[in-house]
């Protein structure tokens, strides 16, 4: 008898393709030269996933998930039987809002005169390729910022991994006193004017959709800030030994966010210290709090001597006489070790 007249049929079931009313052979065969799946339409290779025999069942798992919006083809051909094929749609996307700035970094609403980077962060992966579209900065008169280019204006977003922070870098001509478009044009923000960071809601998320809402910050202008960071100008508080206080920095001015995140370790006398990080104060304070309570002993804060300030100027060395390649993140194997003893 035909195998389409035995009843037989391919079915999805929570991303799993199913070959129901077949009896699949007591010995191990070789499923993928009877059951294949493919997904979207033309000449595109099978899945790749696995196949099982489960409660009498013959069933393939995709090693990807099923995805929205695609549509997929599973053909069924056991030796001497017909062969069965059938189309199955991904699931619906969702297309309920679920995006919205959730954080701009420097936090502070007073920006330097040479202030270098923004971080903009989503509450979920966003689009690439839109935000020259739906990002601007106006001035206090509604007009777009003049020589501000961010490099994500010239076509190179700077997004970190999981596409939900996106650096936005000033013009590095407009900043350094010694090129020619700072002392013709001067500086992109101006001390004392007034500035607003717009993010249109039409702004895409990775899904498509738009944003929940739009978002404003304003800021002002201020002093540019041009002292390098000195370590011998921080404050370190020391917690007390067999609590879980935190060991605490504080600066003199704010700091780069996500550097912040990386560039600052704590070693003790078994080694490197596992812990959570905290900034707060407008990225003026740095809070490290570790997994266990602290033993008495020497300790050491073994800071990367690329971290920097909110005007990119990092220990040792002003941003001014710093290269172009230090518009994007730096990496430094140069560290120094800041001491303090726990009691």
């Amino acid at each position: 008898m035909a195998a389409g007249a035995q009843g037989i049929s391919i079915q999805l079931d929570s991303g799993t393709f199913k070959v129901v009313g077949w009896k699949p052979p007591a010995s191990s065969q070789n499923w993928p030269a009877i059951f294949i799946v493919y997904a979207g339409t033309g000449d595109v290779p099978p899945l790749s996933g696995n196949y099982a025999v489960e409660n009498g069942t013959l069933v393939f798992r995709p090693r990807y998930a099923i995805a929205p919006g695609v549509q997929y083809r599973a053909i069924f051909q056991p030796a001497g039987g017909n062969k069965i094929t059938k189309t199955f749609d991904g699931p619906t996307r969702d297309k309920t809002p679920a995006a919205r700035v959730t954080q701009i970094y420097p936090s502070a609403d007073v920006l330097p005169s040479n202030q270098l980077r923004l971080y903009i962060h989503f509450s979920a992966p966003m689009s690439r390729g839109e935000a020259a579209q739906h990002l601007h900065i106006v001035d206090e008169n509604g007009k777009a910022l003049e020589g501000a280019e961010a490099v994500l204006l010239r076509g190179e977003e700077l997004w970190d991994t999981s596409f939900q922070r996106l650096t936005m870098t000033f013009d590095p001509g407009r900043i350094k006193r010694d090129l020619t478009s700072n002392r013709m044009i001067g500086p992109p923000i101006a001390e004392g004017k007034r500035y607003t960071l717009i993010v249109n809601r039409e702004w895409p998320d990775a899904r498509g959709v738009p944003m929940v809402e739009g978002f404003r910050k304003v800021y002002r202008g201020g002093q540019a800030l041009r002292v390098p960071p000195d370590p011998k100008l921080w404050k370190i508080t020391s917690p007390r030994a067999r609590a879980v206080d935190p060991v605490v920095i504080d600066f003199p001015t704010s700091m780069n966010y996500p550097l912040l995140q990386r560039m600052i370790q704590v070693t003790g006398p078994r080694g490197t210290i596992a812990g959570t990080i905290d900034v707060q104060r407008q990225e003026t304070q740095w809070r490290f709090t570790p997994r266990e309570p602290w033993p008495a002993g020497e300790y050491q804060l073994i800071v990367d001597t690329g971290i920097e300030d909110v005007a990119g100027n990092h220990i040792g060395q002003p941003f001014d006489f710093d290269s172009f390649e230090r518009v994007t993140e730096h990496i430094t194997s140069k560290t120094i070790p800041l001491r303090f003893t726990i009691r």
